[in-house]
């Protein structure tokens, strides 16, 4: 690009028609040519302007053109200038060597040849040209190269502080840059992986790095670079632990297209994935925790239904049990489900109204209980209290009861008395009531026994007790056992089904009080339920049977191992859980899944479908 600076020339003669005349002569565009008259308004303008060249006539008054020249060559802004003499004596060669000595560059005489001046006032204009172009390049190469170093320092002072990880990788698939970045997120510093090959290092599995090998692969392309990403990358931290990645990578080439290397730019999601999947396992379990208590409530409505004879006492009683659940459970939830002390249990049934609070007298240490425990007393306070209501102590205005209770050998012992109350004696046909009471606590290792007097019935009951634990994702609404109870349901024996034998596994208590109902409703034969791995375990492996329903998990515990057992058994068996298929375990995922809460239409046509010959299968749809 040609410079708009003007090229300047200075002609110093002491007859104006001379400069003039000579000014004709080398006009042209671009040139500015400056006269003086004499040495010393010569060097006025020397000391303003910068020349290209400088035209002296040599025989001047005053200062001659070789005084003149002499002193431009020792001042150090004129010392570069060329000089070329005019002159119209004939000269010797000692004049001719001064003007050399002087700093001249030639010698032109008068009259002057238009032909010869210009073309060696062309010279120095071109060569100032040149020089200004040259100069102009110089000023763009030291603002490009100003531009390039503050960028770099920008890049690199991002790339010091940023969060990822970058990373370029030649086509040797060698490390050649490392940031600081990298050094922060895996452990290693540059001087340890610079020049090293991937396969050399601990620090990604050579296999987990396959996508690399077709960008690396040379070959013509844009210069451009081209991103690819993300690739989720398992890696390794210097201390051994494991980082979760995601690669942004972007192919580097030359200016003819070849690939040079690959830059990656690495995120750390480790804790992104340990997000996705705790949020993953709480939808789960929420979906499995409301399913379950769904599933309660379903038991719960079923078996009232089954020892009610009119809606009204259905109503009453049912609301009555729910009530007592849904204060359990808001108590436990004030506490985010870590413990729940006893007092404050039966504090919360006497504000429920099911107990009158001016006719009991309560005494024992503080006892805190786990969440499955302080749901389980509170329907057995619930039960006790109600048929204290209706048959019981509090059936008239005298009776009183006395509830005590101590802590003995990891076991809880609760006493429940009454007395004042109407004469009692020992039923002919246990109530759901009773049974619920005495089978729950059966089921976890207690037991509960009922005697009856004249004073009123007394309960003794033990129940292990758990170390209040932290909130955990299993909380499970684990609810008493009952024995079915045909009455006032009919039976409906499937004659497909009658004779059957299946095993139920399964610790919530009126999920698997249902089931049994249904089942032997249909005239199957019930082995069960298990509530825990170890029972599962015994069952699945001494006893015969046709199928089986297996609960999602047991107690908090998977159930995998159950599951393979009655695999090697051959035994065709069906999941019966809150939790989705994906939450369930994953080398099982061909076995049928019934949702809870479930229909006894959706459980008997399971059985029937398990307990098929095999060759007339048809697989339940999850």
């Amino acid at each position: 690009m040609p410079s708009d600076d003007p090229v300047k020339f200075l002609i110093v003669d002491d007859l104006e028609e001379n400069l003039l005349a000579l000014a004709a002569l080398l006009r042209q565009d671009g040139l500015v040519i400056m006269k003086a008259r004499s040495g010393m308004e010569a060097l006025e303008l020397l000391l303003q302007h910068d020349f290209a060249l400088a035209l002296l006539d040599v025989q001047m008054p005053g200062m001659d053109g070789f005084e003149l020249a002499e002193l431009m060559r020792g001042t150090e802004r004129t010392r570069h200038v060329p000089i070329i003499f005019i002159t119209a004596a004939a000269t010797d060669e000692g004049r001719r060597f001064r003007g050399y000595e002087a700093g001249a560059v030639d010698y032109v005489f008068k009259p002057v040849d238009p032909l010869v001046i210009r073309s060696k006032a062309r010279i120095f204009f071109e060569m100032d040209r040149h020089r200004q172009e040259i100069a102009r390049q110089r000023n763009e190469l030291e603002a490009t190269a100003h531009r390039l170093s503050d960028a770099l320092h920008r890049l690199q002072a991002h790339s010091d502080n940023s969060p990822l990880a970058i990373i370029e990788i030649d086509q040797e698939r060698r490390v050649v840059a490392w940031s600081n970045g990298a050094e922060r997120m895996f452990g290693w510093g540059a001087r340890e992986l610079i020049g090293r090959r991937l396969d050399e290092l601990r620090w990604i599995e050579e296999q987990s790095m396959d996508w690399l090998q077709p960008l690396l692969a040379a070959g013509q392309g844009s210069n451009q670079p081209q991103r690819h990403g993300p690739h989720r990358l398992r890696a390794t931290h210097r201390d051994g632990s494991t980082v979760e990645t995601e690669w942004y990578s972007s192919v580097l080439r030359s200016p003819d297209g070849k690939t040079v290397s690959v830059s990656a730019q690495v995120l750390d999601v480790t804790e992104r994935r340990r997000a996705e999947e705790t949020q993953r396992l709480l939808i789960g379990e929420l979906n499995h925790r409301v399913k379950n208590t769904l599933a309660s409530v379903q038991a719960i409505a079923t078996q009232t239904l089954r020892h009610t004879r009119n809606p009204e006492e259905f109503s009453a009683t049912f609301s009555g049990r729910i009530q007592s659940l849904a204060r359990a459970h808001a108590m436990l939830s004030q506490t985010t489900w870590k413990d729940a002390p006893l007092a404050e249990l039966i504090r919360d049934q006497l504000r429920l109204g099911t107990i009158d609070e001016g006719r009991i007298t309560i005494s024992g240490p503080e006892v805190q209980l786990a969440p499955q425990e302080a749901l389980r007393l509170a329907m057995i306070f619930h039960e006790l209290s109600t048929n204290a209501n209706k048959y019981g102590a509090f059936s008239n205005s005298s009776g009183r009861v006395a509830l005590n209770w101590s802590v003995e050998g990891g076991q809880l012992r609760l006493g429940w008395k009454e007395s004042g109350g109407p004469a009692v004696k020992a039923p002919t046909r246990r109530g759901f009531g009773t049974r619920l009471i005495e089978q729950s606590l059966d089921a976890e290792g207690g037991h509960a026994k009922a005697s009856y007097s004249s004073e009123g019935i007394s309960w003794d009951i033990a129940m292990p007790l758990q170390s209040p634990a932290p909130s955990s994702l299993e909380l499970r609404l684990n609810l008493p056992v009952v024995a079915p109870v045909a009455h006032p349901v009919p039976q409906v024996v499937r004659p497909d089904l009658a004779g059957t034998t299946i095993l139920v596994i399964e610790d919530e208590t009126l999920v698997a009080i249902e089931l049994a109902s249904v089942l032997e409703d249909a005239g199957i034969h019930i082995i069960g339920p298990a509530t825990t791995v170890e029972d599962a375990m015994r069952l699945v492996e001494d006893e015969r049977y046709d199928a089986a329903f297996l609960d999602g998990n047991l107690r908090g515990k998977p159930v995998e191992e159950i599951a393979a057992a009655l695999t090697r058994r051959n035994a065709p068996f069906a999941f019966v859980s809150g939790y989705g298929q994906e939450s369930l375990p994953s080398g099982f995922a061909g076995a049928p899944v019934i949702s809870k809460p479930f229909s006894p239409g959706q459980l008997l046509q399971a059985a029937e479908e398990l307990t098929r010959p095999k060759a007339d299968v048809i697989r339940l749809r999850s």
